[in-house]
């Protein structure tokens, strides 16, 4: 099943913000953290969109609602949102499963830290600190398998960070999403030991790896619109 993204870009911001967009050949059950299309169902497509350092927007399902509807996607999708360029998109394959990562770790974080601390001053360089994974698994996944594969990925992520020299486990605006097709039967595990889930912790970590050690400009700063 051909699930290569599209790059495309809109009219906003002051500028022409890319995209990538994948339109699904056919809907596929998906598990995500993304602000649009969100949680377990079937989804027919996926939009990864570059917004501005300056992105204040406290509505941003229906800004991907809207960015969906300029692009003719139609049904429930997955929509997320990034100050990363997304032209810098790493993909990775392994084994079947395929893996995009935008990766920007301007603002690296401990998923647990301690609660009196101080948040790190404000970056003046506009650093975009968000980590964005969209992978597919070619096989049909249990629902409890595709939670696992969802900690898979991060694991991975996290061992990639690490690998990378940076003192966290991700930044506070990641999202994850995995697709699979649907049918039977259903692999039961999504662990990093289990058959899917070896290849795609693989994938995930080299793909983290290999973005985040190219030094990540934002877009908006590129264009030079406020952040």
């Amino acid at each position: 099943m051909p699930l290569e993204p599209r790059l495309t870009d809109r009219v906003e911001a002051g500028g022409r913000p890319p995209l990538l967009v994948w339109r699904l050949p056919a809907p596929l059950r998906a598990i995500s953290s993304a602000p649009l299309g969100g949680g377990l169902g079937m989804r027919q497509w996926v939009i990864n969109a570059t917004v501005p350092m300056s992105y204040r927007r406290d509505d941003p399902d229906r800004h991907l609602v809207d960015l969906a509807a300029d692009l003719g996607l139609a049904g429930p999708g997955i929509g997320l949102l990034t100050g990363v360029d997304v032209t810098e998109v790493v993909a990775r394959e392994d084994d079947g499963v395929r893996v995009w990562a935008t990766v920007g770790l301007g603002a690296p974080i401990w998923a647990a830290d301690d609660p009196g601390r101080e948040p790190p001053p404000s970056d003046d360089k506009g650093r975009v600190g968000t980590v964005n994974i969209v992978a597919f698994v070619p096989a049909p996944l249990t629902d409890a398998a595709m939670v696992n594969a969802v900690a898979t990925v991060t694991e991975a992520k996290a061992q990639a960070l690490r690998e990378l020299g940076l003192p966290a486990t991700g930044t506070a605006t990641d999202a994850v999403a995995i697709l699979c097709p649907p049918g039977q039967p259903a692999e039961p595990y999504g662990g990093p030991r289990s058959r899917w889930g070896a290849p795609l912790a693989r994938a995930a970590r080299s793909a983290v790896r290999d973005g985040g050690a190219v030094p990540c400009v934002p877009w908006s700063v590129r264009q030079g619109i406020g952040r």
